[in-house]
């Protein structure tokens, strides 16, 4: 099997939520020398198709939280090749879900393409509470604070943790990218972020043109 159609089929499995599916071909795609970041791009797209699914009323919470657990176990897989293959770490990244929301399932999607394209990613979990953004901030020093929510009633938390960087003397210091569902380019302005990033890929984009820019 060619390696594109090895990685579309790692797409399908794993947007039909094929937990043993997804292992077998995550490690079939590894043993055949196929790019650990390559493998996460296929395993981000299959999670787009789930997420345009779940919009659609086809999937509802149950298989989220079931994809988000293969999307776990396939890091897993995956890491010890990431190790091998010695990606070089560059910029700090810190990233975490705002308080009130527990929803991680896109961060860790940003998390896996952060980490396979070589930034050195600090992942703060959820419910995440603005003191322990900026405390982070303070001791890591990271390059860009992403912040994740799903809950349009939990995004204003990020405008406080933002608030909460100006206070502490730190905004200058840290670029901030904010993403998820009830968010636009419009609202994150308003809450005073740098950047919005609309899914995975775009939020890998704009921290690569953010830190090949500093």
């Amino acid at each position: 099997m060619k390696e594109d159609e090895i990685l579309q089929k790692l797409t399908n499995t794993l947007a039909d939520i094929d937990l043993e599916g997804t292992r077998k071909i995550c490690k079939e795609a590894l043993s055949g020398g196929i790019s650990s970041i390559k493998i996460v791009k296929a395993l981000s797209e299959g999670m787009s198709v789930i997420g345009e699914k779940f919009e659609a009323k086809e999937y509802f919470l149950s298989e989220l939280i079931m994809a988000g657990e293969i999307m776990r176990e396939a890091q897993e897989i995956i890491e010890p090749y990431l190790e091998e293959e010695q990606v070089k770490r560059r910029s700090k990244i810190v990233i975490g879900t705002v308080e009130g929301d527990l929803h991680d399932i896109g961060k860790n999607i940003v998390i896996s393409l952060l980490s396979s394209s070589g930034f050195d990613v600090t992942d703060l979990g959820v419910n995440v509470p603005k003191e322990r953004f900026v405390k982070t901030v303070s001791e890591i020093k990271p390059d860009v604070l992403g912040l994740s929510a799903l809950l349009r009633a939990t995004v204003p938390e990020m405008g406080e943790v933002i608030q909460a960087l100006k206070d502490a003397g730190l905004r200058r210091a840290v670029k901030v990218v904010v993403g998820g569902l009830p968010l636009n380019e419009e609202y994150a302005e308003k809450l005073g972020a740098d950047y919005y990033a609309e899914d995975a890929w775009k939020g890998l984009e704009i921290i690569r043109k953010v830190v090949d820019t500093d």
